[in-house]
């Protein structure tokens, strides 16, 4: 294994932790009562949230509704298919 499969294999599983921790912002927007600050939310919380302020200020809650966690998880999820998917940009370079 060569150092760009390894990096291709790192970016991968980056983007599926985070669409899986974005994931689970989307279900703690349901729960209103849990502090994010305590443990083990704050786990959640704290490789998210920087991420989820700039989208916020773009696209501010609507209805009360923050739809910011539903926006990353299909930005997540387009890139890991775009960069490392079968006919992904990186494993279309990795494979020549």
């Amino acid at each position: 294994m060569n150092i760009a499969s390894i990096g291709s294999l790192a970016l991968g599983l980056l983007l599926g932790l985070m669409t899986f921790l974005f994931i689970i912002r989307i279900v703690l927007t349901w729960y209103p009562q849990v502090e994010l600050n305590r443990f083990p939310w704050r786990l959640i919380a704290l490789p998210t949230e920087p991420l989820l302020i700039p989208v916020r200020q773009v696209i501010p809650p609507v209805g009360g509704v923050d739809i910011s966690p539903i926006i990353l998880v299909g930005i997540c999820s387009l890139l890991r298919e775009f960069l490392i998917g079968q006919q992904g940009l990186i494993t279309m370079a990795l494979s020549r």
